[in-house]
């Protein structure tokens, strides 16, 4: 008997250099190449949602897609908040991160790493 992993349409979208950056973080750091990206929001922050980003094992539930090579975990009741976001890496005299464009939210702080919806 077989079982099929669904995949989805990708609800966010990852810039070349930020996909860059997650490579050298997943080299350096040693990550387990069963690990993918997972992407959500959390409670918290300056303007009540933050992201979470980080490399993290498949858990039940997760929603898996697949953006440049690189498998994304992300729950189902995530999407709402982070549908056609892009997640870039920016590299300037003021900042240096990912960055997160987000359609959805309705405020973000100026740290960028938080907003509210």
């Amino acid at each position: 008997m077989m079982t099929e992993e669904s995949t989805t349409q990708t609800p966010i979208m990852i810039t070349e250099s930020a996909i860059e950056q997650l490579e050298n973080i997943r080299q350096s750091q040693n990550i387990p190449d069963d690990y993918g990206l997972r992407v959500g929001v959390k409670g918290g922050g300056c303007s009540g949602f933050s992201y979470e980003l980080g490399f993290d094992s498949k858990k039940p539930g997760d929603e898996v897609f697949t953006v440049h090579g690189i498998e994304v975990y992300m729950k189902k009741a995530h999407g709402i908040y982070l549908m056609n976001m892009v997640i870039d890496w920016e590299e300037g005299l003021n900042n240096r991160g990912f960055s997160f464009k987000n359609p959805n939210a309705s405020s973000t702080c100026g740290c960028g790493t938080s907003f509210s919806a």
